[in-house]
């Protein structure tokens, strides 16, 4: 045996850093759970079921997906969305634009102009439905009296079916610009102005540079902008039940995913089909923001 005092093994000092983390990530993992992943989850549930009218749930297995597919609606509420949430993007390049303007060297009350273009942004959602609803009024609304002077009768902007979504679209562009040319700006103010004075000295006009310098190193603040836009178009929903309201003869024609979700849960009581459609939703939001990350590297430039 050997004269060595056998040594106890020593004890590792327990690393605590993994347990404060979990208690200090705690309440927002509690909060994304209960507010994010079991509304999902509750909605799965929902959909496999039909409700009562005073309550009451029953297994209806793939009943409420079978009536997805043969309700007519459905491909005039996509279509709808679609053709909004398109129309809302639209108002990206007009921000580029906007935006280029108002950060230009030696521009006087600058400040002033980026504030008045921010204001629509805090503004009431209802509000300004209802200011735009005036506006499109047939009888006394101020479009209609412009067309006027030039001798052409204009439509039926809020009631027709043709007309009310472009009307619709038209204010959700304006409503979107504010956002868009405040994240812009700021994306222009992180330009490196040495790359402006080497293509000046190459030769190139403002026309070259804006298109060869401003708009490459842009396009990471516009992708950020196509997704969030894309998201907030295929939830459109308050601007339209603002501006139109329930009974209008335009709505079957006009009605968006959100609002048709909004009909089958609140107005039918169809609970386990309104959850259809909200997962639809999630899926259609999901596909296409998917697809924007995989296309992203096409012509996105992060250097």
């Amino acid at each position: 045996m050997s004269d060595r005092a056998v040594e106890a093994p020593r004890r590792r000092p327990r690393n605590k850093d993994g347990l404060w983390a979990i208690v200090f990530l705690a309440p927002l993992l509690i909060g994304i759970a209960v507010f994010y992943f079991w509304p999902i989850l509750a909605t799965v549930l929902n959909s496999f079921s039909t409700f009562g009218p005073f309550g009451g749930r029953t297994f209806a297995g793939l009943e409420n997906y079978a009536k997805l597919f043969q309700d007519s609606f459905i491909p005039r509420a996509m279509l709808n969305t679609a053709v909004y949430t398109g129309i809302v993007l639209l108002g990206i390049p007009i921000a580029v634009g906007i935006a280029s303007l108002l950060t230009q060297k030696g521009l006087r009350f600058s400040r002033f102009y980026q504030i008045l273009f921010f204001l629509p942004a805090v503004s009431m959602p209802v509000a300004v439905a209802l200011v735009w609803r005036m506006i499109f009024n047939k009888e006394f609304g101020i479009i209609n009296y412009a067309l006027s002077l030039v001798g052409i009768e204009g439509p039926y902007w809020v009631t027709a079916p043709g007309w009310s979504l472009l009307a619709v679209s038209i204010v959700g562009l304006w409503s979107s610009l504010p956002l868009a040319v405040i994240i812009l700006s700021a994306g222009l103010q992180g330009i490196p102005p040495e790359l402006y004075e080497a293509a000046q000295l190459d030769g190139a006009g403002p026309a070259r540079q804006f298109r060869s310098v401003t708009v490459p190193l842009l396009t990471p603040s516009i992708f950020f902008l196509t997704i969030i836009t894309a998201i907030n178009g295929f939830q459109l929903f308050d601007l339209l039940f603002a501006m139109m309201g329930q009974a209008n003869p335009a709505m079957a024609d006009t009605q968006s995913l959100v609002y048709l979700f909004y009909a089958e849960a609140f107005r039918q009581n169809d609970q386990g089909y309104a959850s259809v459609i909200a997962l639809l939703i999630l899926l259609i939001i999901g596909l296409i923001t998917l697809l924007q990350f995989r296309m992203q590297r096409r012509w996105v430039h992060y250097e």
